[in-house]
Order: C-alpha cells, then structure tokens, then sequence
C-alpha cells in the first residue's frame, strides 16, 4: 500500500513539475524570440523562420539604437524616475509607518482607516490630472515620482514588520539615550532590511515600468520614459513614421522590426539582471511582515 502510494505521489510530482517547466517555457519563448529577432540580418528577417536563434548574428540595431539620441535620452529620464523615485517612496513609506506602528500614536486608528480607503477607492484619473497641474509638476519628472510616492499596501506591511519588531530593543536603546531617529535608524532599519529590499525591488520595477503616468502627465519627447518611446516606436503605423518620429534614421540593411525588439531588450535587460538577486528577499519579506496585524 505504501509503495503505491509512493509511486503515485512521484506520478503525479511528476506531471505537475512538467506542467510547470512547459509554462515557465511558454513564458519565456516571446522574450527569446525578441532576442533572435533582434540579433538576425535583414534577409533572415525577411525570409522569415526565426524562432530561437538566427542562422547568422548582426548587432546592427544595437548599435543603431544605443547610437540614437533620443532613445539614450528616454533611458536616462527612466533611469532617473527609478533611483530618485524609489527612494522618495520607501523614505515616505518607512517615516508614515514607523509611527503608525505604534499603538499609542493620537489618530493612529483614523489615519490607518484612511490610508485602508485609498486601497479600495481613488480620486479619479481626472482629479487626479487637475491637482498635478496646479502644482505645476506637468512636463517634470516629479509628475512621475509624487503621485505614487506611497503605496498604500505596502505601507501596511511594512508597518506590521515594525510591529514585530520586539518593543524591549527599543526600550534599551532609549536607555542609551538614543531618541526617535536613533531608534528608527540604529535598531528598527537594520532589524528590517529583509522588508526593506523587498520593497525596495517592488518600487524600482514599477517606476522603470511606469508608462500610465508618463502618457498623462509629459509632452515634451525629451522628458519620455523607455516606455514611452517603445510606445511610440511600435504603434505609430507605418516604417516611415517608425523611423521618421522616433528619431531613427537607420539605413537599408535595417528593419524597423529589428530595431524595435533591439529596444525591447535594451530596456527590458537591467530589470532582468536586478531580479534574480533580490528576487529572494520577496517571499521572506513580506511574510515576515504580514503575521501580525
């Protein structure tokens, strides 16, 4: 009985560790194609087959794309948005939710249901629009940092993870004479440094992914994010609008297409390469802060 048992169990680990291999390759197959397309010559794109790796390898849309102003321009503007923006929000989020995990904060029940509201309910797109312009943010790049400097959800979380953190740490190192920063940031930050990359991770990905904001928020092509370009680069109708108004001006031995999955990888890979090392902190971080309420 135990050895059917066991066998069925290896069946069926089996067949769910094939199923997950076949998705995790479904999944990565577009981004490969992207890859081969970007790399192969113009008549092997023309003759069409390319599905995993081109016959001959040509690097001349990166080279065109990485020559071209206006895309380099694009990934700094996101470069920029992504290091300041992250780190104006988890310096915002990390000062409103070390207070409010304390118990003893006046409000502290009236602020948590507001910032709970904001999860469920937003002012609207156009609201929204009205009150960056009248603080005069349009066409900047703090359209894009402060009206999503906190997220609310993650605000809660990392105020659990503080909760969690033992009182009597606090208490000692008050009796050494440090005061609210020093304990914010003497005992309670390196004690939350799990949290704090997780979060951390959650913020870059989405300020380098920001595009909603962008479209809304800036009119001027120099102030483009990534996102916007490639935006602009792909649905703008025909190859002579492709070339012609994202500032391309490639030569005949160059299709747009190759351009445009030369951009796709170009803007995709630092993202790729950060993943995977932080990629770890996520499960331990969030856990971490979201057993206590």
């Amino acid at each position: 009985m135990n050895s059917r048992a066991t066998w069925t169990d290896r069946v069926v680990d089996g067949a769910i560790a094939l199923v997950l291999i076949l998705l995790a390759l479904s999944s990565l197959f577009p981004f490969v194609y992207i890859l081969a397309t970007s790399l192969s010559p113009m008549e092997q794109v023309l003759r069409g087959g390319i599905i995993l790796w081109p016959d001959r390898f040509s690097f001349d849309a990166y080279s065109t794309i990485l020559g071209n102003t206006n895309f380099v321009r694009s990934l700094y503007i996101t470069a920029v948005t992504t290091v300041g923006g992250t780190f104006v929000n988890l310096a915002l989020t990390t000062f409103m939710a070390y207070p409010l995990s304390k118990k003893t904060l006046p409000g502290r029940e009236t602020v948590l249901l507001l910032v709970t509201i904001t999860i469920l309910f937003s002012g609207g797109m156009i609201p929204t629009y009205i009150v960056v312009n009248k603080l005069g943010l349009l066409d900047s790049v703090w359209s894009l940092i402060l009206p999503g400097a906190i997220s609310a959800f993650n605000l809660i979380i990392l105020k659990n993870f503080f909760q969690g953190i033992p009182s009597e740490l606090e208490e000692a190192g008050k009796i050494d004479g440090c005061r609210t920063f020093g304990l914010l940031f003497r005992i309670v930050l390196p004690l939350s440094m799990p949290a704090l990359a997780t979060f951390t991770l959650f913020y870059a990905v989405g300020n380098w992914n920001q595009f909603f904001n962008a479209v809304l928020y800036i009119t001027k092509p120099e102030l483009w994010t990534v996102q916007v370009f490639l935006r602009q680069m792909i649905f703008q109708g025909s190859t002579q609008d492709v070339m012609g108004q994202s500032g391309f001006s490639g030569g005949q031995d160059i299709l747009p297409v190759t351009i445009q999955m030369a951009a796709i990888v170009v803007s995709t890979l630092p993202i790729l390469v950060v993943y995977p090392f932080l990629q770890k902190h996520f499960a331990k971080g969030v856990l971490l802060g979201s057993v206590k309420g």
